[in-house]
Formats: structure tokens, C-alpha cells, sequence
């Protein structure tokens, strides 16, 4: 049983997640912490404070707070703009100058896809092989 959970472990689709989950986890406090303050920082030098958490309304002696649910989707959105224009932009642009100019978007046909466009082809051009010899049957015999 332990050699099963440590061939599970071992397997690359396992550590890879598992890399994967680290970066992004530190990528994203990079981008979080980037948005929060550089770009609030702008954005509270611009427009005044970025921090909207104390805003609501009071109805019936009760405060509704909407600040902090303002606050989390303007973050949103500043991290899925820096995301957008410092990571995806720059990567399809890399993906396209390697693919020689072809569009990114599609994906470059698989082998059996080539394969089978070269058959049609040569069946299109009409380049068949000459007919196989019939099959020696040894000699004649007489009726």
C-alpha cells in the first residue's frame, strides 16, 4: 500500500500540480500586491482614497456595509488587468513571433490530421501505385 502512495507521489502529474499551485500562489501575491499598491496607489492619487471598506447606509438604525464587497471588485478588477496586460498580451505575443507569424489562437494540426491531409491530397492527384502483380499459381495443368 505505501508503494502505491509513493508511486502516486512520485508521478509527474503530481509534482507538477503541485509545483504549479506554489508558483501561482506566489505569482498571485506578486500581482495582488502590485495592484493593491502601485495601481491603488494611483488610483487614491488621482481619484482620492482607493479604500472604499467603511461605505454603506444606514436603514433602521442598522448599518449596511457595501464598501468592502466596492473594495474586493475593484481589486478584481486591477488584478485581472495587470494580469491580462503584463502576462497574457506578452505571452501571445512571444507564441506568435515562435510560430512564425501563424495565429495563436489556432492550434497546429496533429500528426494523423497531417497525415490523412497528405493521403486525400495524393488521392486528389490521381498518384495511385501500379497494380500488384496477380499471385504465382505455380504451371498451368491441362483440363
Amino acid at each position: 500500500m505505501l508503494k502505491g502512495f509513493r508511486d502516486f507521489l512520485l508521478r509527474g502529474n503530481v509534482v507538477d500540480l503541485a509545483v504549479a499551485v506554489v508558483m501561482g500562489a506566489a505569482f498571485g501575491a506578486v500581482v495582488s500586491a502590485f495592484a493593491t499598491d502601485f495601481i491603488g496607489g494611483l488610483i487614491g492619487a488621482i481619484g482620492g482614497s482607493p479604500d472604499f471598506n467603511d461605505a454603506g447606509v444606514t436603514v433602521g438604525g442598522s448599518k449596511i456595509v457595501y464598501g468592502s464587497t466596492v473594495t474586493a471588485a475593484v481589486n478584481f478588477a486591477i488584478v485581472a488587468a495587470v494580469v491580462y496586460f503584463v502576462v497574457v498580451v506578452p505571452m501571445n505575443a512571444v507564441t506568435a513571433h515562435l510560430r512564425g507569424g501563424a495565429d495563436a489562437a489556432t492550434p497546429l494540426p496533429s500528426d494523423e490530421a497531417r497525415l490523412l491531409t497528405e493521403i486525400r491530397d495524393l488521392l486528389a492527384s490521381g498518384a495511385r501505385r501500379p497494380p500488384a502483380a496477380p499471385p504465382d499459381r505455380g504451371p498451368a495443368r491441362p483440363a
